[in-house]
Protein backbone atom coordinates (compact mmCIF):
# COMPACT_ATOMS: atom_id res chain seq x y z
CA UNK A 1 0.00 0.00 0.00
CA UNK A 2 0.78 3.45 -1.32
CA UNK A 3 1.20 5.88 1.87
CA UNK A 4 -1.44 8.56 1.27
CA UNK A 5 -0.83 10.79 4.80
CA UNK A 6 2.65 11.70 5.64
CA UNK A 7 3.92 13.84 8.52
CA UNK A 8 7.45 14.77 9.08
CA UNK A 9 8.25 16.21 12.72
CA UNK A 10 5.54 18.00 13.74
CA UNK A 11 6.22 20.38 16.55
CA UNK A 12 3.04 22.53 18.46
CA UNK A 13 3.60 24.59 21.35
CA UNK A 14 0.84 26.76 23.05
CA UNK A 15 2.35 30.21 24.31
CA UNK A 16 0.80 30.66 27.86
CA UNK A 17 1.55 33.15 30.56
CA UNK A 18 3.18 30.69 32.79
CA UNK A 19 5.37 29.83 30.29
CA UNK A 20 5.31 27.14 27.01
CA UNK A 21 3.66 24.07 26.78
CA UNK A 22 5.24 21.67 24.37
CA UNK A 23 2.05 19.94 23.40
CA UNK A 24 3.13 18.08 20.81
CA UNK A 25 7.11 17.22 20.06
CA UNK A 26 9.11 16.33 16.86
CA UNK A 27 5.96 13.50 15.50
CA UNK A 28 6.21 11.52 12.29
CA UNK A 29 4.26 8.74 11.00
CA UNK A 30 2.44 7.61 8.22
CA UNK A 31 -1.25 6.23 6.66
CA UNK A 32 -1.53 3.96 3.89
CA UNK A 33 -4.24 4.37 1.75
CA UNK A 34 -7.00 2.15 3.14
CA UNK A 35 -5.41 1.19 6.26
CA UNK A 36 -6.43 1.98 10.22
CA UNK A 37 -3.93 3.42 12.37
CA UNK A 38 -4.44 3.80 15.93
CA UNK A 39 -3.06 6.86 18.19
CA UNK A 40 -3.64 5.78 21.49
CA UNK A 41 -2.02 7.36 24.98
CA UNK A 42 -3.53 8.68 28.11
CA UNK A 43 -5.55 12.19 28.52
CA UNK A 44 -3.51 15.32 27.47
CA UNK A 45 -0.58 13.91 25.47
CA UNK A 46 -1.42 15.49 22.71
CA UNK A 47 -3.60 13.45 20.55
CA UNK A 48 -6.30 15.71 19.36
CA UNK A 49 -3.53 18.67 18.53
CA UNK A 50 -1.94 16.41 15.94
CA UNK A 51 -5.21 15.62 14.95
CA UNK A 52 -6.25 19.32 14.48
CA UNK A 53 -2.60 20.06 13.83
CA UNK A 54 -3.34 18.15 10.93
CA UNK A 55 -6.00 20.14 9.37
CA UNK A 56 -4.30 23.20 10.43
CA UNK A 57 -7.39 23.91 12.56
CA UNK A 58 -4.80 24.90 14.78
CA UNK A 59 -1.50 25.99 13.26
CA UNK A 60 1.74 23.24 13.70
CA UNK A 61 4.76 25.71 14.53
CA UNK A 62 7.31 23.35 11.83
CA UNK A 63 6.94 20.38 10.67
CA UNK A 64 5.22 18.85 7.32
CA UNK A 65 1.93 17.35 6.38
CA UNK A 66 2.01 15.39 2.80
CA UNK A 67 -1.63 14.28 1.49
CA UNK A 68 -0.97 12.36 -1.97
CA UNK A 69 2.53 13.59 -2.17
CA UNK A 70 1.67 17.47 -1.81
CA UNK A 71 2.92 19.20 0.90
CA UNK A 72 -0.85 21.02 2.30
CA UNK A 73 0.77 23.84 3.28
CA UNK A 74 2.92 24.75 0.52
CA UNK A 75 0.81 23.43 -2.24
CA UNK A 76 -0.30 26.64 -3.36
CA UNK A 77 -4.10 25.05 -2.77
CA UNK A 78 -6.80 26.83 -0.66
CA UNK A 79 -7.74 24.88 2.61
CA UNK A 80 -10.96 24.70 1.24
CA UNK A 81 -9.52 22.84 -1.67
CA UNK A 82 -7.28 20.23 0.44
CA UNK A 83 -10.10 19.90 2.88
CA UNK A 84 -12.18 17.87 0.46
CA UNK A 85 -9.82 15.01 0.96
CA UNK A 86 -9.20 14.83 4.67
CA UNK A 87 -12.24 15.24 7.38
CA UNK A 88 -12.85 14.56 10.87
CA UNK A 89 -15.80 12.93 13.12
CA UNK A 90 -14.92 14.71 16.47
CA UNK A 91 -15.83 12.85 20.01
CA UNK A 92 -18.69 14.01 21.21
CA UNK A 93 -21.59 14.47 18.57
CA UNK A 94 -23.89 16.26 22.06
CA UNK A 95 -21.48 19.23 21.10
CA UNK A 96 -20.07 18.69 17.88
CA UNK A 97 -23.73 19.20 16.16
CA UNK A 98 -25.10 22.62 16.04
CA UNK A 99 -28.38 22.07 17.51
CA UNK A 100 -30.30 25.16 15.87
CA UNK A 101 -29.76 23.57 12.27
CA UNK A 102 -31.75 20.55 11.31
CA UNK A 103 -30.19 17.09 9.24
CA UNK A 104 -30.40 18.66 6.26
CA UNK A 105 -28.58 21.86 6.31
CA UNK A 106 -25.54 19.44 8.72
CA UNK A 107 -24.93 17.75 6.24
CA UNK A 108 -25.37 19.64 3.21
CA UNK A 109 -23.19 22.82 4.66
CA UNK A 110 -20.08 21.45 3.31
CA UNK A 111 -21.33 20.35 -0.23
CA UNK A 112 -22.89 23.73 -0.57
CA UNK A 113 -19.68 25.98 0.52
CA UNK A 114 -17.64 23.23 -1.69
CA UNK A 115 -19.55 22.80 -4.54
CA UNK A 116 -22.02 25.16 -4.41
CA UNK A 117 -25.12 22.37 -4.55
CA UNK A 118 -28.77 23.37 -4.35
CA UNK A 119 -32.31 22.11 -4.54
CA UNK A 120 -32.36 18.54 -5.81
CA UNK A 121 -28.84 18.25 -6.71
CA UNK A 122 -28.31 18.96 -2.53
CA UNK A 123 -31.27 16.88 -0.96
CA UNK A 124 -30.24 13.51 -3.11
CA UNK A 125 -26.76 14.31 -1.96
CA UNK A 126 -27.84 14.49 1.18
CA UNK A 127 -29.63 11.55 1.69
CA UNK A 128 -27.20 9.72 -0.02
CA UNK A 129 -24.68 10.06 2.83
CA UNK A 130 -27.54 9.54 5.64
CA UNK A 131 -28.22 6.16 3.73
CA UNK A 132 -24.57 5.45 3.87
CA UNK A 133 -24.46 5.68 7.92
CA UNK A 134 -28.16 3.34 8.48
CA UNK A 135 -29.97 6.67 8.36
CA UNK A 136 -33.29 8.05 6.13
CA UNK A 137 -34.60 10.17 4.01
CA UNK A 138 -37.59 10.92 6.53
CA UNK A 139 -34.83 12.30 9.41
CA UNK A 140 -33.36 15.19 6.95
CA UNK A 141 -35.95 17.61 8.89
CA UNK A 142 -35.41 16.93 11.92
CA UNK A 143 -33.04 18.58 14.58
CA UNK A 144 -29.91 16.80 16.50
CA UNK A 145 -32.01 16.51 19.59
CA UNK A 146 -34.46 14.28 18.16
CA UNK A 147 -31.91 11.84 17.82
CA UNK A 148 -30.13 9.15 19.88
CA UNK A 149 -26.54 9.51 20.59
CA UNK A 150 -25.76 6.94 18.07
CA UNK A 151 -28.13 8.43 15.65
CA UNK A 152 -26.29 11.84 16.03
CA UNK A 153 -22.72 10.36 15.69
CA UNK A 154 -24.04 9.08 12.58
CA UNK A 155 -24.78 12.09 11.12
CA UNK A 156 -21.31 13.46 11.94
CA UNK A 157 -20.19 10.81 10.46
CA UNK A 158 -22.87 11.76 7.17
CA UNK A 159 -21.35 15.05 7.21
CA UNK A 160 -17.91 13.77 7.56
CA UNK A 161 -18.16 11.92 4.29
CA UNK A 162 -20.31 14.66 2.20
CA UNK A 163 -17.37 15.41 0.29
CA UNK A 164 -16.02 12.13 -0.70
CA UNK A 165 -12.78 12.26 1.77
CA UNK A 166 -10.13 9.68 1.12
CA UNK A 167 -8.99 9.88 4.63
CA UNK A 168 -11.12 10.13 8.13
CA UNK A 169 -9.62 11.28 11.00
CA UNK A 170 -11.90 9.96 14.41
CA UNK A 171 -10.87 11.27 17.11
CA UNK A 172 -12.52 9.43 20.02
CA UNK A 173 -15.52 8.93 17.98
CA UNK A 174 -17.34 6.64 20.53
CA UNK A 175 -16.27 7.46 23.73
CA UNK A 176 -19.30 9.52 24.64
CA UNK A 177 -21.64 6.50 23.77
CA UNK A 178 -22.89 3.95 25.69
CA UNK A 179 -21.37 0.48 25.05
CA UNK A 180 -23.54 -1.16 23.15
CA UNK A 181 -24.04 1.69 20.48
CA UNK A 182 -20.27 1.82 20.34
CA UNK A 183 -20.04 -1.47 19.18
CA UNK A 184 -22.83 -0.21 16.19
CA UNK A 185 -20.69 2.55 15.21
CA UNK A 186 -17.63 0.58 15.02
CA UNK A 187 -19.48 -1.67 12.91
CA UNK A 188 -20.55 1.18 10.60
CA UNK A 189 -17.17 2.42 10.29
CA UNK A 190 -15.60 -0.81 9.15
CA UNK A 191 -18.34 -1.48 6.66
CA UNK A 192 -18.25 2.47 5.30
CA UNK A 193 -13.83 1.34 4.75
CA UNK A 194 -14.68 -1.67 3.09
CA UNK A 195 -17.35 -0.10 0.83
CA UNK A 196 -16.04 3.37 0.17
CA UNK A 197 -12.43 2.38 0.37
CA UNK A 198 -11.32 4.81 3.49
CA UNK A 199 -8.25 5.57 5.30
CA UNK A 200 -8.39 6.26 9.25
CA UNK A 201 -6.79 8.14 11.78
CA UNK A 202 -8.19 6.22 15.18
CA UNK A 203 -7.40 8.66 17.92
CA UNK A 204 -8.64 6.55 20.88
CA UNK A 205 -7.56 5.33 24.61
CA UNK A 206 -10.09 2.30 24.16
CA UNK A 207 -7.26 -0.23 23.63
CA UNK A 208 -9.75 -2.63 23.25
CA UNK A 209 -11.54 -1.09 20.44
CA UNK A 210 -7.84 -0.40 18.64
CA UNK A 211 -7.70 -3.90 18.87
CA UNK A 212 -10.47 -4.45 17.10
CA UNK A 213 -10.39 -1.80 14.43
CA UNK A 214 -6.57 -0.49 13.50
CA UNK A 215 -4.09 -2.26 11.57
CA UNK A 216 -1.33 -0.29 12.88
CA UNK A 217 -0.70 1.38 16.21
CA UNK A 218 1.02 4.93 17.36
CA UNK A 219 1.15 5.18 21.13
CA UNK A 220 1.71 8.74 22.19
CA UNK A 221 2.97 10.20 25.63
CA UNK A 222 3.74 13.58 27.39
CA UNK A 223 3.72 15.04 23.20
CA UNK A 224 5.64 12.42 21.73
CA UNK A 225 5.54 9.24 19.72
CA UNK A 226 7.47 6.33 22.23
CA UNK A 227 6.10 3.06 20.41
CA UNK A 228 4.96 1.89 16.62
CA UNK A 229 3.81 -1.13 14.85
CA UNK A 230 1.57 -3.37 13.85
CA UNK A 231 -1.72 -3.67 16.41
CA UNK A 232 -0.83 -7.67 16.80
CA UNK A 233 3.07 -7.42 17.49
CA UNK A 234 2.68 -4.21 19.87
CA UNK A 235 -0.45 -5.69 21.84
CA UNK A 236 1.34 -9.21 22.17
CA UNK A 237 5.30 -8.03 23.11
CA UNK A 238 5.47 -4.43 23.52
CA UNK A 239 8.86 -2.79 24.03
CA UNK A 240 8.49 0.39 25.45
CA UNK A 241 7.36 0.77 29.48
CA UNK A 242 4.35 2.47 29.06
CA UNK A 243 2.90 0.62 26.13
CA UNK A 244 3.14 -1.60 29.16
CA UNK A 245 1.40 -0.20 31.44
CA UNK A 246 -0.99 0.64 29.30
CA UNK A 247 -1.85 -3.32 28.39
CA UNK A 248 -1.95 -4.28 31.54
CA UNK A 249 -4.53 -1.16 33.18
CA UNK A 250 -7.37 -2.78 30.82
CA UNK A 251 -10.01 -4.53 32.98
CA UNK A 252 -10.90 -7.87 31.70
CA UNK A 253 -13.93 -9.49 32.04
CA UNK A 254 -12.42 -12.82 32.50
CA UNK A 255 -11.70 -13.43 36.39
CA UNK A 256 -8.96 -15.22 35.66
CA UNK A 257 -7.12 -12.27 34.28
CA UNK A 258 -8.70 -9.36 37.08
CA UNK A 259 -5.99 -9.76 39.74
CA UNK A 260 -3.33 -8.62 36.64
CA UNK A 261 -4.91 -5.22 36.59
CA UNK A 262 -1.97 -2.71 36.89
CA UNK A 263 -2.68 0.79 36.57
CA UNK A 264 -0.05 2.72 34.77
CA UNK A 265 1.39 4.32 38.68
CA UNK A 266 2.35 8.28 39.18
CA UNK A 267 1.57 11.22 37.84
CA UNK A 268 2.33 13.24 34.13
CA UNK A 269 5.43 15.52 34.29
CA UNK A 270 4.56 19.14 34.56
CA UNK A 271 3.76 20.40 30.99
CA UNK A 272 5.64 23.86 31.98
CA UNK A 273 8.50 22.11 33.30
CA UNK A 274 9.24 18.83 31.56
CA UNK A 275 11.72 16.41 32.46
CA UNK A 276 15.26 16.80 30.95
CA UNK A 277 15.51 13.15 29.85
CA UNK A 278 12.74 11.00 28.93
CA UNK A 279 9.81 11.85 30.48
CA UNK A 280 8.28 8.96 31.44
CA UNK A 281 11.49 7.81 33.41
CA UNK A 282 9.94 9.50 36.57
CA UNK A 283 6.83 6.29 36.36
CA UNK A 284 8.74 3.87 34.92
CA UNK A 285 10.60 0.94 36.92
CA UNK A 286 12.97 0.24 34.35
CA UNK A 287 14.88 3.94 34.44
CA UNK A 288 18.46 4.08 35.11
CA UNK A 289 20.71 7.15 34.84
CA UNK A 290 21.15 7.63 31.20
CA UNK A 291 17.32 8.13 30.66
CA UNK A 292 17.20 11.45 32.38
CA UNK A 293 19.76 13.38 30.41
CA UNK A 294 18.30 13.42 27.32
CA UNK A 295 15.18 11.84 25.48
CA UNK A 296 15.50 8.61 23.71
CA UNK A 297 15.49 8.89 19.91
CA UNK A 298 12.74 7.21 18.44
CA UNK A 299 14.35 4.18 16.38
CA UNK A 300 13.65 1.36 14.06
CA UNK A 301 14.73 -1.94 15.49
CA UNK A 302 12.80 -4.54 13.66
CA UNK A 303 10.50 -4.34 10.06
CA UNK A 304 7.72 -1.83 10.87
CA UNK A 305 8.41 -1.64 14.48
CA UNK A 306 9.53 1.60 16.64
CA UNK A 307 10.24 2.52 19.91
CA UNK A 308 11.77 5.02 21.86
CA UNK A 309 13.37 3.57 25.16
CA UNK A 310 17.10 3.14 25.99
CA UNK A 311 16.01 -0.14 28.12
CA UNK A 312 13.16 -1.76 25.92
CA UNK A 313 11.22 -4.80 26.84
Amino acid sequence: MTALLVVENLVKRFHTRHGVVRAVEDVSFTVKAGETVALVGESGCGKTTVALALLRLVRPDSGRVLFEDVDLAASGESERQWRRRLSIVFQNPYSSLDPRMRVRDIVGEPLITAYGLRGRALTDRVVSRLEAVGLEAEHLSRFPHEFSGGQRQRIAIARALALEPKLLILDEPTAALDVSIQAQVLNLLQDLQGRLGLSYLFISHNLATVETLADRVLVMYFGRLVEEGPVRDIFAAPHHPYTRGLLDSVPSIDPNLRGRLKPVTGELPSALNPPSGCAFAPRCASAAADCRTAPPPFVTTEPERSHACLHPL
